[in-house]
């Protein structure tokens, strides 16, 4: 079962770009917006990033770490974010357990083709390792906005 708002959030310990490591018992203390996307380098999770990216002081000033995960490789993570300039953690699940854990591991359709992909989803968590909000099937436009204006009211 999917963890959903007031649940403890899902431990968990990735790689990530530049070759280090996060996990989430580390960032205690911190607000974490941890948001799962299907691929580097495509449009919409470009966009998302590079919206991200640059909303990155605001988050800052909130206490909050921003960690964007997908199931690419390191390499792909390191190309990408070099490549947009991204200015937060990149962390790769590549045998999937943490999109298994967070429930985003789905069946998607695309033209009547039926297989198993990310769902773009991105949860809250707060200070104490709890899901303060989640967001399912996110729009890419305005995504990261909605999260930082969710986050003042915390």
């Amino acid at each position: 079962m999917a963890p959903d708002t007031g649940d403890k959030a899902p431990d968990f310990t990735m790689a990530t770009d530049g070759g280090g490591s996060v996990a989430l018992k580390a960032l205690k203390g911190k607000k974490v917006v941890l948001y799962f996307y299907p691929k580097d380098s495509t449009p919409g999770c470009t966009t998302q990033a590079i919206a991200f990216r640059d909303s990155k002081k605001a988050f800052d000033k909130l206490n909050t770490v921003i960690i964007g995960v997908s199931r690419d490789s390191i390499t792909r993570h390191d190309n990408f974010k070099a490549k947009q300039e991204l200015n937060f953690i990149l962390a790769s699940d590549e045998d999937g357990a943490v999109c298994e854990a967070y429930g985003v591991w789905i069946m998607k359709k695309l033209y009547g083709r039926e297989y198993m992909g990310i769902e773009r989803s991105t949860f809250l968590i707060d200070e104490k390792g709890v899901i303060r909000h989640v967001w399912r099937k996110v729009k890419v436009k305005a995504h990261a906005e909605e999260v930082l204006k969710t986050l003042e009211t915390l």
